[in-house]
């Protein structure tokens, strides 16, 4: 007889991670609820077509619903018992947390609470939950590793996000609960958000308008192509961590707490590449030249990322290697595909 399918909830189905995820995991044959808010931060009908995709699937189902909304949740966590939760629904984007922080606060730190509340009462196997690479801040020291301290937050977003790795930390300890927390490194990728500069950048170019470049385009990123990231996600959630007797016992290498089984995992491509190469290769893809329009710095963005990706590998064996190239190239092909352009 076969082992029934596992059953992961995810939160942010119809958004640009998590639809991948699912999409993933699926096609391994695991039963996927979604749940999603369907927030109008940016185009509905995106996140509507990604939903549709994977309801195709019948291993699938999804709930609309805000993540404050905790009765719903609980009812939805209820009916369906997962084995894992992995929480990605959140209110992302740095720039828009310079206009409207209280939203991070509701979405990223109240629901992440409530998403957390669901782990403990259902006593899962393990949850896996999104932070990002801007928890480092101000750190200057890279390539960017786990063990850092990461204390100098520039922007509500990165903050909000820092306090789930803390609350996190604090329920793992409590309650025993298996908890991995993961730092992504600016995602791009086929079904993108439009407010990532992939997507701005080819949209602008393809119609003809100027694209912003910020602090005149001398900014570094570890850009990490999503199926890459979705495949950590997947061998991550199998790297159950387990509280260690004496902290002695845990490698230099690892980020495990000595006091809880909560670990920081990095997911990013291990390379920095100049904003400028990124911006001659989507040229180059579009076979079209940029009207360049070369900005200062914006508040709260960082000159750089980089990750150090040896804890991933150590403990999954992989790290992501997809070159900017390549992912830029078929981003471009959906691109071109989805909008008709």
């Amino acid at each position: 007889m076969h082992e029934k399918p596992r059953k992961v909830l995810i939160t942010g189905t119809a958004g640009f991670i998590g639809f991948h995820l699912a999409k993933l995991l699926l096609a391994e044959g695991f039963r996927v609820h979604g749940y999603d808010g369907m927030t109008d931060y940016y185009d509905v009908t995106l996140k509507q077509r990604r939903h549709a995709t994977l309801l195709q699937n019948p291993n699938f189902s999804a709930t609309e619903g805000m993540l404050e909304d905790s009765e719903l949740l609980d009812r939805i966590a209820d009916d369906f018992v997962p084995d894992v939760i992995v929480h990605l629904a959140a209110q992302a984007g740095v720039r828009y947390s310079l206009e409207n922080p209280r939203a991070y606060i509701d979405a990223n730190i109240v629901g992440t609470f409530n998403v957390m509340e669901v782990a403990r009462r259902l006593e899962v196997q393990h949850l896996l939950m999104a932070s990002t690479s801007s928890v480092y801040g101000a750190n200057e020291d890279m390539p960017f590793t786990e063990t850092e301290k990461a204390d100098t937050q520039l922007t509500i977003y990165a903050a909000t996000k820092k306090a789930t790795e803390s609350m996190g930390h604090s329920y793992a300890h409590l309650w025993n609960l298996p908890t991995t927390m993961f730092r992504f490194f600016t995602v791009y990728g086929t079904w993108g958000r439009p407010d990532l500069a992939l997507y701005k950048f080819v949209d602008a170019i393809l119609d003809g308008r100027p694209i912003d470049i910020y602090n005149h385009g001398d900014m570094y990123r570890d850009f990490t192509y999503v199926d890459d990231l979705v495949r950590g996600i997947r061998l991550l959630i199998d790297a159950v961590p387990v509280r260690p007797a004496t902290r002695e016992d845990i490698p230099e290498w690892d980020s495990l707490s000595p006091a809880a089984p909560f670990r920081v995992v990095n997911i990013g491509n291990s390379d920095k590449v100049r904003l400028l190469d990124f911006i001659d290769a989507i040229e180059e893809t579009l076979g079209q030249k940029a009207t360049r329009n070369y900005m200062e710095m914006q508040k709260g963005d960082v000159p750089a990322t980089w990750a150090d990706a040896t804890l991933l590998q150590n403990l999954t064996g992989y790290r992501p290697q997809t070159d900017f190239r390549d992912g830029i190239a078929r981003f471009v092909e959906w691109f071109r595909e989805y909008y008709g352009k």
